[in-house]
């Protein structure tokens, strides 16, 4: 008896290999499913559920490794064997990668559709005789639910562990160069109108520009970013189907990443007196946001807020409730909007902090570049940085011996009303001033040349300046609008206002002192400064005197209203 069980099991075993082998290279032919399915429920009968399961699987991977997966790296070996002098030629040609990863994604995904029909001929099959078993309240291991999510993880894992080290680069060239087509796109829709960006995705009323550009331009351009983003969805879609979904993800976020950085740097340039950064936000949600919205939407991943299984708000909602072209955005969409702008707050920081000396010496008219950089530290609150980089650039280029000393007050000078836009406190300004203030005080002439600029109608600089405008009634102005802002602030004030100035009062940065008192720094006296490099204001008034009685005796005339009013000017600041 034993010995026909065992007859008829590797009866039914030889059978079932058979037939599994003829529907795993059946080619597309599927009929096999009727005859395999009293196999299999025979097997299953007789405890072998799980060795059916598992050979299956086996002769479907040895079937997707041999053909799908082995012709697919295939048609990348030109590009993996060649040199780095030939990638870029393959890089250079306008239909490379498009037209290979279309052909072999259509081919690989081929196959895996086939296989997976394959797959659940099997599950039907096995899912019947569960059923049967259950029915007859017979125990019976399921294997029926486990054999999809076990094939996934085959393909998957049979192309990840045969990938070629080149081909992230591959995705990565792909993606960069249909995101540079849709930023084309925009760019030149955006000289006829600057709504058109936001018609790109097919998302606007064409009506609303009719009068600014052809009908049949707008239609042809819309035509085709749409019909650009749903290539590229398709190619993702693909991609996550084989179980490259995280390589698919970080292949178009460094494209993106690598796009906006690309149009920062574009934007920002050497000329410091256009702001950049209102310009870098607009962008982000004309181009980035739309991409990744219409990309979301095609995929199936734009979720609102309110799908939650928690039922819980997400704290996004409490961000911007609406982008132009885009209506509510999900918060997946919300939390790339939050990416891209730190990283474009940090690159700009980063660009204008190396340029920080450059900026200074045009300010004020590079004000613009100051007011952006101001922006971003607050968002990032990258301030050590600006410090360490700019005391850095200030030992190399200007505290050095080929550099006068009127060249490096006047920096100093510029550098202070700069910093006390960008920072308030003071607390950055004193870091920053305190390598000038010892390089200074080591030089013969620094008392002199002060006295030079408070004195001189020039202001000492040898670039020149309005005459009869010196610096020192630059610095009394300076000090009495700092005196009346004080003033509006102590004074007149009710309870209600006393009330909203304490909730919006900030503590000062980590970074201070704290042997300075706060409100020290709150009040910055550039003249207060100028004397401190020479330690007393005795010295300074002593130089004065030399320099007014060498002044007087040279005069041929008796002109001397400019040099009282400089007296009384002096007077009233040291008084």
């Amino acid at each position: 008896m034993q010995l026909d069980d065992s007859d008829g099991a590797l009866g039914s075993w030889a059978r079932f290999c058979a037939l599994s082998g003829e529907l795993v290279g059946g080619a597309g032919d599927l009929s096999v499913g009727p005859r395999l399915a009293p196999v299999v429920a025979d097997l299953c009968a007789r405890g072998l559920a799980t060795l059916v399961r598992d050979y299956f699987l086996h002769n479907l991977e040895e079937a997707f490794r041999n053909n799908a997966v082995k012709m697919f790296w295939q048609k990348f070996h030109p590009y993996s064997s060649s040199s780095a002098v030939e990638r870029i030629k393959f890089c250079v040609q306008e239909s490379w990668p498009e037209d290979v990863l279309s052909a072999a994604l259509e081919d690989i995904c081929l196959e895996k559709s086939y296989q997976e029909k394959c797959v659940l001929v099997l599950a039907h099959a096995l899912q019947s005789y569960e059923e049967k078993a259950q029915n007859r309240k017979l125990k019976a291991v399921e294997c029926s639910s486990s054999l999809m999510p076990r094939y996934q993880l085959m393909v998957s894992s049979v192309l990840l562990t045969t990938l070629p080290l080149s081909f992230p680069e591959i995705l990565n060239v792909y993606f960069k160069k249909k995101l540079e087509e849709l930023n084309t796109m925009v760019d030149a829709s955006d000289e006829n109108d600057q709504l058109a960006s936001h018609a790109l995705f097919g998302r606007s009323n064409v009506s609303a520009w009719d009068s600014k550009m052809d009908i049949d331009s707008q239609e042809t351009v819309i035509s085709e970013s749409c019909t650009l983003v749903k290539n590229i969805g398709k190619v993702v879609r693909d991609f996550r189907c084989l179980g490259f979904t995280s390589m698919t993800e970080d292949s178009y976020s460094s494209a993106i990443i690598w796009l906006l950085k690309s149009k920062v740097y574009e934007l920002a340039g050497d000329d410091y007196r256009i702001p950049v950064l209102g310009s870098v936000k607009k962008w982000i949600q004309v181009v980035p946001l739309q991409f990744l919205h219409a990309l979301l939407t095609y995929l199936g991943d734009s979720v609102d807020y309110d799908s939650g299984l928690s039922g819980l708000k997400s704290p996004l909602a409490s961000r911007p409730s609406s982008f132009p072209g885009i209506g509510v955005p999900s918060e997946a969409l919300l939390r790339w909007h939050m990416r891209l702008e730190y990283f474009a707050y940090e690159t700009l920081q980063d660009l204008r902090i190396g340029k920080l000396f450059e900026i200074i010496v045009d300010y004020p008219e590079s004000s613009p570049a100051i007011e952006d950089l101001k922006q971003c530290l607050e968002y990032t609150g990258q301030h050590s940085k600006l410090v360490d980089s700019f005391i850095s650039s200030l030992r190399y280029r200007l505290l050095t011996a080929g550099a006068s000393t009127n060249d490096i007050l006047h920096q100093y000078v510029s550098t202070i009303k700069a910093l006390r836009s960008i920072d308030p406190t003071g607390v950055f300004l004193e870091a920053v001033g305190e390598p000038i203030r010892d390089y200074l005080r080591g030089r013969k002439d620094t008392i002199k040349c002060i006295v030079t600029m408070l004195t001189d109608g020039s202001g000492g600089n040898t670039s020149g300046g309005n005459a009869g405008d010196n610096l020192l009634e630059e610095l009394n102005r300076d000090a009495e609008n700092q005196e009346n802002a004080d003033y509006d602030d102590h004074t007149n004030i009710d309870e209600k206002q006393a009330w909203l100035n304490s909730e919006s009062w900030e503590p000062d940065p980590v970074e201070a002192d704290p042997l300075k008192g706060s409100r020290s720094r709150r009040k910055i006296d550039i003249l207060g400064l100028m004397v401190s490099i020479i330690g007393s204001k005795d010295q300074l008034v002593n130089e004065y005197r030399v320099m007014l009685a060498e002044k007087l005796l040279s005069k041929s005339d008796f002109d001397i209203d400019s040099d009282i009013r400089t007296l009384e000017l002096l007077k009233d600041s040291f008084r």
